[in-house]
């Protein structure tokens, strides 16, 4: 399944919740997700999964209708929890799930966000080729997504650095991805982004002529920074004759 087919799938609300610790050292986390492909949400899976120590240790899935242990106390854990009424609340996640995206009242942030995408020239001190773009996409949700390059259509492999996806601290999340490459004369640089908020791969040109503007806007600003210091050095020199003149 390729990524974006699996983010299509995962619209998930996650839900991280201490439930407890035997030691100052010891904690639990619950992390409930709610997974679907179709419109109808016909296939709606739910998972609760708990983790000791960063550890999976049991989890339910909707699928199976069950706890499942992966670890020797998560299978005891697991069998308890089988054999008890948390098994039933368990089994009515899904209707919960189904209910939650049916909803017009639930949080877009809930729901799938589109990326705001740039495409940008940056300076790398000590590489192998004259020019890298970077591609970042801002402010999205789910956080699963990919980021590639294509030179002329085709997928690139190498000189590509990128960074995993990283919270905005506001459930929204960034990447980043840096392309290392020497420009050809007529060549079409593209960054594809794949991400659950589209319905087919986005696709995004590098277009050169961004660069030459922003020269021109850094030349500008320099010319103008210069006339300025000659204006006010020009005043203050007038300013200092002029008072000396008057203290004769």
């Amino acid at each position: 399944m390729s990524l974006l087919q699996y983010s299509s799938c995962h619209l998930i609300l996650t839900l991280s919740v201490l439930t407890g610790a035997k030691s100052a050292d010891d904690y639990y986390i619950r992390r409930s997700r709610c997974i679907y492909s179709s419109p109808d949400f016909s296939d709606m899976v739910y998972i609760d999964s708990f983790y000791l120590n960063k550890f999976l240790f049991t989890q339910f899935n909707s699928t199976l209708r069950k706890f499942v242990g992966f670890s020797e106390i998560g299978m005891r854990v697991a069998e308890g929890w089988n054999n008890s009424p948390f098994l039933l609340t368990e089994r009515t996640g899904v209707n919960v799930c189904t209910f939650l995206f049916k909803s017009e009242d639930t949080p877009d942030l809930v729901k799938v966000v589109k990326p705001k995408v740039k495409l940008s020239s940056v300076t790398q001190a000590g590489g192998r080729h004259p020019a890298v773009l970077m591609c970042s996409a801002y402010e999205f949700y789910p956080p699963h997504i990919k980021v590639s390059w294509l030179r002329d259509g085709k997928p690139v492999t190498s000189e590509v650095t990128s960074t995993m996806e990283m919270a905005d601290g506001d459930w929204y999340y960034q990447i980043h991805s840096e392309l290392e490459y020497t420009p050809k004369s007529g060549e079409k640089v593209s960054c594809m982004v794949e991400h659950a908020s589209f319905n087919k791969p986005m696709i995004y040109d590098w277009d050169p002529s961004l660069l030459e503007y922003e020269r021109n806007k850094v030349a500008i600003g320099a010319t103008g920074l210069v006339l300025g210091i000659i204006i006010t050095a020009t005043g203050l020199i007038y300013f200092k004759k002029k008072s000396t003149g008057m203290w004769r």
